[in-house]
């Protein structure tokens, strides 16, 4: 396994962590993606480690605090040989204190992430979403009261928007509170927004992206091919409408391109994927996910190699898409490019 510093901080991640959306699945989304019990997600954790994979992400939201107590009960006796990511900020219910990240919010979070994962600190922290109702200042102060209190080591963000995170930052350094450290975001080769402005964004100011769904929400495992019907099996039936939108056209141009690599290189079509994700800018951490050993056997195979710069070349052509304003001069005309070499 590669590790790597986690954006400009001193924590050490793999290249590759594990999410945990598919222990203890409960509800239409989550009890879709997997329903691994504890002794199944004992034997995940024990490949992962075995693989060099530290790094388990989870949250308060998945399966209502139930990825968490399973999490726990996995890694129950051996806390000092994993690195734990859990989130706060998404709804957990209707009442007016139940969402957001409000001051008495976090710490209530923080308290009940604890007690699930059955650990006295949490090592990666993060918001899950922007509350525009709080100020950043409040949140900032509360994280920094909640680092002090040793209860978290480092703090980070996810799906925030490029002026959400800069603002945050700018909050920090001014108030001297900690800064967030990692930008967990969807980043695939049928997603590749992130690259307008949180990369270049995260090589400024050191943020390192942790990436979920590598994978596109399930679409390039490997099933899912021009001109077939959906598979029988693919979870996209029924979570399809809770992820990011993919055009078909896009999928099978990138699909097409990724089973020709995978052919090459006797690789598989999520081994390839990930693999050029693992090459990208600012990219600290791939979390892989699997609802059964094989799948994360699977996944753990995309590390230990490189793809060619043909290679990647291919994969970037198949992908590229067109850029929102005000990007997308930057790529078409030398004048902007000029001024902005270090753009993406």
């Amino acid at each position: 396994m590669e590790y790597r510093r986690l954006g400009a901080s001193g924590l050490t991640v793999p290249a590759l962590s594990f999410g945990t959306g598919t222990f203890g699945g409960q509800g239409p989304l989550f009890g879709a993606w997997g329903t691994s019990d504890a002794e199944e997600a004992r034997r995940l954790v024990d490949i992962c480690l075995d693989a060099g994979v530290t790094l388990f992400d989870t949250a308060d939201v998945y399966s209502a605090g139930a990825s968490e107590e399973v999490l726990g009960q996995a890694i129950r006796g051996r806390r000092d040989r994993v690195l734990i990511s859990t989130k706060a900020a998404l709804p957990t219910g209707e009442g007016p204190g139940e969402a957001g990240t409000s001051r008495s919010r976090l710490i209530a979070a923080t308290d009940a992430a604890l007690r699930r994962l059955g650990t006295d600190h949490i090592d990666l922290f993060q918001l899950h979403a922007f509350d525009a109702a709080t100020p950043v200042e409040e949140v900032l102060a509360t994280l920094d009261d909640l680092v002090r209190a040793g209860k978290l080591r480092y703090v980070g963000v996810s799906n925030f928007s490029g002026w959400q995170l800069m603002k945050s930052l700018s909050a920090a350094e001014r108030h001297g509170h900690p800064r967030y450290v990692a930008h967990q975001v969807y980043y695939s080769l049928v997603g590749r927004d992130y690259e307008w402005e949180l990369m270049p964004l995260g090589l400024d100011q050191g943020v390192g992206a942790l990436v979920w769904s590598p994978l596109g929400w399930g679409r390039l495992t490997g099933k899912v091919r021009r001109d077939q019907p959906l598979p029988a099996g693919s979870r996209l039936h029924a979570t399809a409408a809770f992820g990011p939108p993919v055009p078909d056209e896009l999928l099978y141009r990138v699909v097409d391109a990724l089973d020709e690599i995978a052919a090459e290189t006797g690789r598989t079509v999520p081994q390839v994927a990930i693999n050029w994700l693992l090459r990208r800018p600012t990219v600290s951490s791939v979390i892989i996910g699997a609802r059964n050993e094989r799948q994360l056997r699977d996944n753990l195979g995309a590390v230990g190699w490189a793809l060619t710069e043909d290679q990647v070349a291919r994969l970037d052509a198949a992908s590229a898409t067109e850029a929102a304003y005000p990007y997308f001069p930057y790529r078409r005309q030398e004048g902007f490019a000029r001024l902005n070499p270090a753009v993406v």
